[in-house]
């Protein structure tokens, strides 16, 4: 019977190897080894519309047409997670972008601007929203 080992100077020279490499700035875009991730841009992509698949509860519900208008999920206070709801009860959503401000958090190195945009959104028939998000860019 045969048996294999790693031969340690191999396995030394490919450290050394990353060493140096790190060194001089390395190889790529510094993710480390293996493909990467994600499915990348891509090109275009495809113009048909998906059909939606509930996921939730309530989304099986709405699609089923066991509920007829928002206000009954209002009503209840039910948790909306799935967009297409939204999308399904009011087609004719328009949105605002209201006001964009920097802030900034105190860091070791410094200041870490970010920006925080306001965005209200209705459809002009009594249904409102208002929508906070802080973002690098």
């Amino acid at each position: 019977m045969t048996t294999f080992s790693i031969d340690p100077t191999h396995y030394r020279q490919g450290l050394q190897y990353n060493r140096k490499s790190r060194r001089r700035g390395g190889f790529g875009r510094g993710r480390g080894r293996g493909a990467g991730r994600g499915r990348g841009r891509g090109r275009g992509g495809k113009d048909e519309k998906e059909t939606w698949t509930p996921v939730t509860k309530l989304g099986r519900l709405v699609k089923d047409r066991k509920i007829q208008s928002i206000e009954q999920i209002y009503l209840f206070s039910l948790p909306i997670k799935e967009y297409q709801i939204v999308d399904y009860f009011l087609p004719s959503l328009k949105d605002e972008v209201m006001k964009i401000m920097p802030v900034q958090k105190q860091t070791r190195a410094g200041q870490r601007t970010r920006f925080k945009a306001f965005v209200v959104i209705g459809d002009s028939n009594g249904h409102v929203g208002l929508g906070v998000k802080c973002s690098k860019e």
